[in-house]
């Protein structure tokens, strides 16, 4: 007779982007101990490895490789809360008094925030607009330069250029996909952009929903002060 497999307990989760119900069980020996390791190799490629095999057994019924950053953020801390404790204690470093503050959260109480300004559609002219999409797990490689001497301001226009979800004609409502082009061809396309469209992409992502948990503290001299967690950081909190 075998060893019996044990059954996990199912939970549901509300997905951010979607407002689609999902159910999720806590992860085993088995994916903390891949946790742990992407952890220790501060590598992206670890990290984003990780992330996906948590998730993939983990959750029912999601696709990890099309799922904004901010989704997996708020699965990855779901899981963690029923895997581990809702409770974490960690200490900071005082920006400007160097002291060591310890502080602590309740996980179930983050949240995704939400900015009134935040729009998917980017004006082009009078004739187009394209539509947006959400930074993936994969589009974080996007940021990391593709050769010796690649720019800063090269890197971060790439990685907007690749959540170009399409191009939508406003009279005919015709829809390009920018999957369906060539690299080529989509580097001669945005080479027409204005100093305005890149401005309103740049509003794109700095308004984009994203987890944020501000904790209050007081320094050493009794200074009020806030500490916010944010982005990717609270993956491996």
């Amino acid at each position: 007779m075998g060893l019996p497999k044990i059954d996990q307990p199912l939970f549901d989760l509300i997905v951010p982007s979607t407002g689609e119900k999902v159910q999720y069980r806590p992860f085993t020996v088995k994916e903390e101990k891949i946790l742990l390791i992407a952890q220790e190799s501060k590598d992206i490629d670890q990290i984003i490895l990780a992330i996906k095999q948590i998730i993939n057994n983990c959750v029912i019924g999601v696709n990890v490789d099309t799922m904004p950053i901010f989704d997996l953020e708020y699965i990855i801390i779901c899981i963690r809360a029923k895997s581990v404790d809702n409770k974490v204690s960690f200490s900071v470093k005082d920006p400007d008094t160097e002291e060591e503050i310890a502080l602590s959260i309740d996980i179930n109480k983050i949240e995704i925030t939400h900015n009134q300004d935040h729009n998917k559609e980017v004006v082009l002219n009078d004739d187009y607009y394209l539509m947006m999409r959400y930074p993936t797990v994969e589009g974080i490689k996007a940021l990391i330069p593709e050769h010796e001497g690649e720019s800063e301001t090269e890197v971060i226009f790439r990685s907007m250029v690749q959540c170009i979800d399409c191009l939508v004609n406003k009279t005919t409502d015709e829809v390009l996909k920018f999957s369906d082009f060539t690299s080529e061809e989509i580097d001669e396309f945005v080479g027409q952009f204005t100093k305005e469209t890149v401005t309103a992409m740049q509003k794109f992502f700095e308004t984009v929903p994203r987890m944020k948990y501000s904790i209050p503290y007081k320094d050493n001299t009794g200074k009020e002060k806030t500490f916010t967690m944010e982005g990717i950081d609270t993956f491996f909190t």
